[in-house]
């Protein structure tokens, strides 16, 4: 199993645009083979701020969901161009076998 944590800072006044293609991409996401998990949060504080928690069967499920469709238009078409800041790791969960 991988797990992805996400990070976007948007430009100002793009925060609802970018919450509602985050909605969309989660409900896409989650019908994909080998997505385990997959949930966006928006941050009560700093609306700008938004937090994506992914988790995939292995790396070829992950590589696979950024070939997709709703990948290339919500994540890359919609979202990347108003962002401010993009920050995502890649975690491995502790003592699993």
């Amino acid at each position: 199993m991988i797990t992805v944590v996400a990070r976007y800072r948007v430009s100002e006044g793009s925060e609802d645009l970018v919450a509602t293609v985050l909605a969309k991409h989660v409900a896409a996401t989650r019908l994909e083979p080998g997505c385990l998990r997959f949930i966006a949060y928006r941050s009560r504080t700093s609306p700008r701020q938004f937090l994506l928690y992914e988790q995939y069967t292995d790396e070829e499920a992950l590589a696979s969901h950024r070939e997709t469709p709703h990948f290339r238009e919500y994540i890359e078409g919609t979202v990347v161009p108003v962002l401010d800041e993009r920050v995502f790791d890649f975690y491995d969960e502790v003592g699993e076998p």
